[in-house]
């Protein structure tokens, strides 16, 4: 088994999708509409047929509650990896990204956390090498 797809709630899906496309530097890779439901994903380019992040509309009130409480908590929502969390953390601050956290070194990685703009709190990390 794989995991192909997992989700965020976004409280804008063209919102999040200029962040995370123009500011983490994602690529849109599905992007369909059938009424009022639009189908919306992204994937890392070094990996354009891995996982696919869906940006899910907070639309209903569960949605809209879980993803309000884990940003009130400081919770991040999702946890991406990156090889140069110094080099990425000053890309994301030059493409407009706004940090909570600067990169700090914790037990086994430097982490770093941003706010997505649409409701969420992202985590970078950096595992240590030994």
């Amino acid at each position: 088994m794989k995991i192909k797809l997992t989700s965020i709630y976004v409280d804008d899906q063209e919102k999040a999708l200029g962040f995370y496309t123009d500011v983490l530097g994602f690529t849109k890779k599905a992007d369909f509409t059938n009424g009022p439901f639009r189908w919306l994903t992204v994937v890392s380019p070094e990996d354009p047929d891995g996982t696919e992040l869906q940006l899910a509309l907070n639309d209903n009130p569960a949605a809209k509650t879980y993803q309000q409480a884990i940003f009130k908590q400081g919770q991040p929502a999702l946890m991406l990896f990156t090889d140069d969390i110094k080099a990425d953390h000053e890309r994301i601050k030059a493409n407009g990204g706004s940090f909570a956290m600067a990169p700090t070194a914790v037990t086994g990685a430097t982490i770093a956390q941003l706010n997505d703009t649409c409701g969420n709190l992202i985590q970078l990390s950096q595992l240590a090498r030994w």
